[in-house]
């Protein structure tokens, strides 16, 4: 009889389901039980992610303009927050994605699998780029147009050029026929890869801000509103990279201004 071991090895290496598996179903030992259930879930999972992957990559190529067309995506990170910049990147993908099987929008994935996949991307990508759009420029011109613009950057900085552009809920400019699309980063798999390496950069970014201005607690939050990064305000005031333009900055800045 097969050790326990030995059969959790088996497992672990078998990539489809096998007619020795079904015999472990008679295996009274409950170790052996324990173990084939782990690899059908495990399995299991994979089916689910394959057939959503397809989905993604289907959905992308049903907004190319002819056979073979380079799409890119393009994504943001960090509209939302009360300091640091918006960060935008743009991917174009090969037509081989397989090593992306299990990307997906970067708010559903833990942070240690994004930083797997930021690698995977940056490695498979035709192209990708990214984009920071500091605090200073979204004051001048509104986090809106900040964002569209850096979009924008990012797509027109990348080293090959797209014949097509997917936006998550953004409409662009880019020289070449562009979708907005609403939830875009969990239905298309260029703007899910876009979100990733937007999202594993802005994180980085707001963990240096961290090391130069520690009293707000930047790695926790990343500049979001969060009731400690509030007090933090009340107490230190805002720094070069808190966005004037957004509440309660704005109140809080016109307040010492009155002070004055």
């Amino acid at each position: 009889m097969k050790t326990i071991q030995l059969i959790k090895e088996e497992l672990k290496a078998a990539a489809e389901p096998a007619h020795w598996m079904d015999e472990l179903e008679h295996d009274p030992r409950s170790g052996v039980q324990q173990a084939l259930k782990s690899w059908r879930r495990a399995y299991e999972k994979r089916c689910v992610q394959i057939s959503r992957h397809r989905d993604k990559v289907q959905f992308d190529l049903s907004y190319a303009p002819f056979s073979g067309a380079l799409g890119a995506g393009t994504d943001e990170a960090g509209r939302g927050p009360l300091a640091g910049p918006v960060v935008t990147a743009a991917v174009i993908l090969p037509a081989d994605t397989d090593m992306l099987i299990g990307l997906d929008d970067s708010k559903q994935i833990s942070i240690r699998e994004r930083e797997r996949l930021a690698d995977l991307i940056r490695q498979a990508a035709v192209a990708w780029s990214v984009h920071i759009q500091p605090a200073e420029r979204i004051d001048e011109v509104n986090i809106y147009a900040a964002t569209r613009e850096s979009m924008e950057q990012s797509i027109y900085t990348l080293s090959v050029k797209p014949d097509y552009v997917m936006a998550d809920a953004m409409p662009l400019s880019v020289g070449c026929p562009s979708a907005s699309i609403v939830k875009g980063d969990a239905q298309s798999l260029a703007i899910a890869a876009a979100s990733i390496l937007a999202k594993t950069t802005r994180d980085r970014l707001m963990t240096d801000l961290h090391s130069e201005y520690p009293m707000y607690g930047f790695d926790k939050h990343a500049g979001y509103g969060t009731r400690e990064h509030v007090e933090a305000l009340r107490q230190h005031g805002p720094c070069p990279h808190h966005r004037k333009t957004f509440e309660p900055v704005k109140t809080m800045l016109a307040g010492k201004e009155e002070d004055r």
